[in-house]
This record gives C-alpha cells, sequence and structure tokens, in this order.
C-alpha cells in the first residue's frame, strides 16, 4: 500500500511540475486546516511565487520566517523576493550568510546572490566572489555564471561562451537565458547578423507557440467600440487618488519612465504589479463582464477597488502619495480599469514601432506569455493592435492620460517629465532627470539601460537590422511619426 503524499510534500510536487494555481489551492487547504503550519506558509508564499503573486509571497514569507526564524530555506525565498522587489541591499544581506551555512542550499544561496550581484552591477563583489569557489560550480547554471564574468572583460568571448550553453544546455531556461545575453554582447559588437541569427533559433527552441488569433478577438471587439466614439464605461463607484499606472507594450520605454518617476519623492514605482491581472479576474469571474457590465453589483466593485488599493499601497514607499504601476496588461485593459478606478492617471509612451520590434524579437521576454515576439510578422500585428486601441480608448472613455513618445522622452526629458507631474498635480523636482541614480534596482530586461544616464543610444536601432523589415511595417511608422508630429 503506497504511503499518502502529505500536504506539504503536495505542494512541493505541485510546485516542481510548474502547477502554480493546483499548488495555491493546496497550499490554502492546508493553511485552512492548520493555519499557523511553517510549511503551509512557505509552500504558499513558493506557490505564489510560480504564479508571479510577489505581494501576496511577500506577506506569507515574512510569516513563515517568525514561525521558523532560523529555517534556511525560508530565508533563501526571502532573498530571492528581495531581489524580484528591487530590494537589493535586503536581498544581499539576507543571502551572503546563507552561501557559507552548512545547509542545502547554500549552493543555490550563492548562484542566487551572484545573480543579484549581476544585475544591481555591483561587479566587484560579483567577481570576487566568484573567486571564492565552492560545490557551487557543480550546478549546471555555473557556467552561465563564469560567462558572464568573462564577458565583464572580453565581450567576445563570453558572447561565444554563452552561444555554446544555449546550443548544449538540455534545460530549457537555461538555454534561453545564456542564448539571449549572447544576442544583447552580439549587438553590442555589432555583429548584427548573427545576434539576429541566434534569435531567431532560440525563439524556435525556446518560445512557447502562442495563439496570437484568439488574443487579437477582444482587441478587435474594442477597437470597434472605439470608432463609434460612445463613451461606454460609466464608473459607478467613488474616484481613487494617487493612482497612476502605464498603458503601453513592453519595450517601449516604460521601465525608463517608471525609474524617473520614481526619483520623485512623492511617486512610489511598484513595477510590473498583477494586481491589474487580479482586478482583471475578478471582474471576468462576475459572469457579467464585459458584455453585462452595468449589471455587475455595486459592492462587487468597491471590493474589487478596496482589493487593488490595499495590494499597490504594501509596495508604496513611505512619503509617496502616488503608486505608479508598470502592469504590462493595462493597455488591453483600459475599460476594466476604468471601470474599478475612475479618477486614475494613465501614461502612454509610444515608441518607433521597428525599435520596439527589434528589442522584442532580441530580448527574452516571458517564453509562453510573450509568445506573439518569436516572429516580427506577430509583433508587428501586437504593436498595430495596441495602436487601434489605446489611444482611441483613453479618449472616449474621458480618462486622465498623457501620452508620452520614448523619442521626445530622451531629447528632452524635462518637458517630458513636466508633462506626466502636471498630469498628476505635482511640482517637478530635478532627481527625475537622473533615473540611473535610483536606488531601486529593477529586474527587467532593461537594467543595464537604466543604470546609465539618459541617451539616445536605442533610438533607431531599427537600421542594424533594416535587413529583416519589409514595407508592411510602413503603415505603422507613418502612423507613428504623423501622432508624434501632432501631439508636439
Amino acid at each position: 500500500m503506497a504511503l499518502r503524499e502529505s500536504p506539504a510534500a503536495e505542494i512541493d510536487r505541485l510546485i516542481r511540475e510548474g502547477k502554480g494555481a493546483d499548488a495555491l489551492a493546496a497550499a490554502n487547504a492546508f493553511l485552512a486546516k492548520a493555519p499557523q503550519s511553517f510549511l503551509g506558509r512557505l509552500g504558499r508564499c513558493r506557490a505564489n511565487i510560480v504564479l508571479g503573486n510577489f505581494v501576496d509571497a511577500d506577506v506569507d514569507v515574512d510569516l513563515a520566517l517568525l514561525l521558523s526564524p532560523n529555517d534556511a530555506h525560508a530565508a533563501l525565498v526571502r532573498g530571492c523576493l528581495d531581489q524580484r522587489l528591487g530590494r537589493i541591499d535586503a536581498a544581499v544581506a539576507r543571502l551572503r550568510p546563507l552561501t557559507m551555512a552548512r545547509s542545502p542550499h547554500a549552493d543555490e544561496a550563492m548562484i542566487t546572490l551572484l545573480d543579484v550581484l549581476y544585475f544591481s552591477h555591483r561587479r566587484e563583489e560579483f567577481r570576487a566572489l566568484i573567486k571564492i569557489g565552492g560545490s557551487w560550480l557543480k550546478d549546471q547554471r555555473a557556467p552561465l555564471v563564469l560567462a558572464r564574468a568573462t564577458a565583464l572583460d572580453d565581450a567576445a568571448a563570453g558572447a561565444e561562451a554563452m552561444r555554446t550553453i544555449a546550443r548544449t544546455a538540455p534545460q530549457m531556461q537555461l538555454k534561453r537565458a545564456a542564448g539571449f545575453e549572447a544576442v544583447t554582447l552580439l549587438d553590442k559588437l555589432r555583429r548584427y547578423r548573427e545576434a539576429f541569427d541566434l534569435a531567431t533559433y532560440l525563439h524556435a527552441q525556446t518560445t512557447i507557440p502562442f495563439d496570437l488569433e484568439t488574443l487579437l478577438v477582444p482587441i478587435a471587439q474594442q477597437a470597434e467600440l472605439v470608432k463609434k466614439g460612445v463613451k461606454w464605461i460609466t464608473p459607478r463607484v467613488d474616484a481613487v487618488k494617487g493612482v497612476a499606472l502605464i498603458a503601453s507594450l513592453p519595450r517601449s520605454g516604460t521601465t525608463l519612465l517608471e525609474q524617473m518617476l520614481d526619483r520623485h519623492p512623492l511617486i512610489s514605482g511598484i513595477g510590473e504589479h498583477e494586481s491589474i491581472d487580479t482586478l482583471c479576474g475578478d471582474l471576468a469571474a462576475t459572469g457579467l463582464w464585459p458584455r453585462s457590465h452595468a449589471a455587475i453589483p455595486l459592492t462587487k466593485l468597491e471590493v474589487i477597488q478596496r482589493s487593488y488599493l490595499a495590494e499597490t499601497e504594501k509596495l508604496r514607499r513611505e512619503g509617496a502619495v502616488w503608486t505608479f504601476n508598470k502592469s504590462l496588461r493595462t493597455w488591453r485593459a483600459v475599460p476594466a480599469i476604468a471601470a474599478v478606478l475612475p479618477g486614475a492617471v494613465y501614461i502612454q509612451v509610444v515608441r518607433d514601432p521597428r525599435d520596439m520590434a527589434t528589442s522584442h524579437f532580441l530580448s527574452p521576454l516571458h517564453a509562453r506569455v510573450y509568445g506573439w515576439t518569436a516572429s516580427l510578422n506577430s509583433i508587428r500585428q501586437l504593436i498595430e493592435a495596441e495602436r487601434s486601441i489605446v489611444p482611441g480608448t483613453l479618449e472616449v472613455l474621458e480618462v486622465a492620460h498623457e501620452s508620452i513618445f520614448y523619442e521626445d522622452l530622451v531629447d528632452d526629458p524635462s518637458k517630458q517629465a513636466m508633462r506626466c507631474l502636471k498630469r498628476m498635480n505635482l511640482a517637478m523636482d530635478e532627481r527625475v532627470l537622473a533615473p540611473e541614480s535610483n536606488a531601486k534596482a529593477v529586474y527587467t530586461i532593461s537594467h543595464e539601460q537604466v543604470r546609465k544616464p539618459i541617451n539616445r543610444s536605442s533610438i533607431g536601432r531599427w537600421k542594424n537590422y533594416e535587413f529583416a523589415f519589409d514595407s508592411s511595417w510602413d503603415p505603422l511608422v507613418a502612423m507613428h511619426e504623423s501622432r508624434r508630429t501632432a501631439l508636439r
């Protein structure tokens, strides 16, 4: 007779299998019976990390550490979450002692600490830690760590080492990470055709096929509503204060703008916060959104609003009165947000579609969520879809908004920052012009770019890959230039 699986073992198995929702359900059931269970708290935290619910995970890992302050696994998870939430000093302080402890988590702590130091540009500490050596060098991820160290002194050698990992690593996540870092290095070395060919290979090997047609259906429906020019959402809940969101596709310049505005003492950037996904999910769960939205009970809308405000409040920096959410779902969820968060301010960041597409194609965005980045054709279709709804939706629904063109943001950051701040009824603060001085690290593809003063290096980047663009891009480019001229 087989032994029955314990609740903790079940959660652990489901997490290993990548079944985050099932693991979360199992953890909730476990905690319903044993609210003070350390394993239940830690299990729910880990399940929420798999699902991207980092704020909920943050709460549970703290409770787990209260129940078992010296547990190495909980400390490791705490350090990983601190990294994900941009608390780099806290992550380093938590992880460093673990690397020296005799525990089964020491090697994982070392790999994670090296990751934190590398991506937060603490390169001397990174090099020094590698020289210590240790059993972590037997980990399958160690070659990538060493390749990164090589690349700091010899970009070509580092790129070749990473390309080898991408071609030979059996683990898809490692193959993708190493490969796209090699793509970045090849791009910097001006070996553009090699960079493009390697990205093409990586997408074929690691990017999950994406059902673009299904995603485009509700976008097309929203575009039809925009064309009618009639405000189809009338808010019934009270207006909120201090809520700002970016309504743009990734790789539009959103991280730069967030890092700029986060330097303002009254604005707290909260990253790509999952609360917009939760808001949309809660609306859909009513069974009335979007077709019968007027029938959704007012009390339900109020609950969803309170939930959003409570979740984002947890990340609001002390002294700030605004939260700035960089969620990458906002651009296609403006009607839902308008129904729940009237009074919110939206900032649309718009970039040359070819520059944006180049960045999409050469970057390791999530292999499943952003599977549409696997080809320039599907990227173009999604950019077309975004531009068919975002400007019009913001206008027709009469929500407070600004449209910022990335090229103008780089050329005249003071003017564009002042436009955003004026929309939020805030005075200009010169600190926003130095995003590279932001102490908060960003855990996004733009981590390196925003550590430099504002510059034009990414404007016109598409010209290095001109061979990949055909005339199908011309209408988008013309639309971009026309809108940019009109809004100047």
